[in-house]
């Protein structure tokens, strides 16, 4: 049976922003809290992940941060939901399933540590965003993006635990991969996250911390949900 949305009169026009490493749950998570709420699902990694898929089909370095850029802020990347599933557009083109693959996995943190790329994308967040009603995920949007969310949740997992689900992942898209691959890339994005200058990874103090090593989806969904109810009394 499928879980009943919200009545909206109270929630509507609201922010929930959660952070968290990769692997942690958070885009499953704040998918299905947006389709709980009615709200709309921003995931801002996938707009990072859009701008690293662009510059490598385009032939541009993702060390070079002027053409990074220039690229971020001309670059037309929209979102479409159907039955549940969140589509990312580039430029009008489809690119849902290449911009997860292994090779923009590589590259695309690098590619958003820029700071030039960081604040265009910034902007484009913040503008749809702009009239609440939002579910948004990534790396900063407790911290930067929506500092003033009525929301802020830090979801986190162990690191074996994330490379079990990556794992998962990429079967789904029959890429072989092993733990111990997995669990050295996730420690090399972990790292390089946490460290960069510009609008690393880290826990708004106040967040709250949900660790999902242990939880199913349906559990960590339910947890948002209880925490924003929680917030709005």
């Amino acid at each position: 049976m499928a879980a009943s949305r919200y009545n909206l009169t109270k929630f509507k026009g609201k922010i929930i922003a959660i952070d968290g490493p990769a692997g942690s749950g958070k885009s499953t998570t704040a998918r299905l809290v947006a389709a709980r709420l009615g709200y709309r699902y921003l995931d801002t990694g996938a707009m990072y992940r859009a701008l690293t898929w662009f510059a490598l089909k385009h032939g541009v370095f993702p060390s070079d941060a002027t053409r990074l850029t220039a690229l971020a802020q001309k670059l037309a990347i929209e979102f479409e939901t159907h039955e549940d599933v969140n589509r990312v557009l580039v430029n009008g083109e489809d690119v849902t399933t290449r911009i997860r693959s292994a090779e923009v996995t590589r590259h695309v943190s690098e590619v958003s540590a820029h700071r030039g790329v960081r604040e265009a994308m910034v902007v484009k967040q913040r503008e749809l965003g702009r009239d609440g009603s939002i579910v948004a995920e990534g790396r900063d949007t407790t911290t930067v993006v929506f500092p003033d969310a009525h929301l802020k949740v830090y979801l986190d997992a162990s690191i074996r635990e994330r490379a079990q689900r990556r794992l998962i992942d990429l079967a789904g898209m029959g890429v072989a991969a092993t733990i111990e691959e997995q669990i050295a890339d996730i420690e090399r994005r972990d790292a390089y996250d946490s460290q960069r200058q510009h609008s690393p990874l880290t826990r708004a103090r106040d967040a709250h911390i949900v660790d999902t090593s242990n939880q199913t989806i349906d559990q960590q969904v339910e947890q948002v949900l209880v925490l924003f109810k929680a917030v709005l009394k």
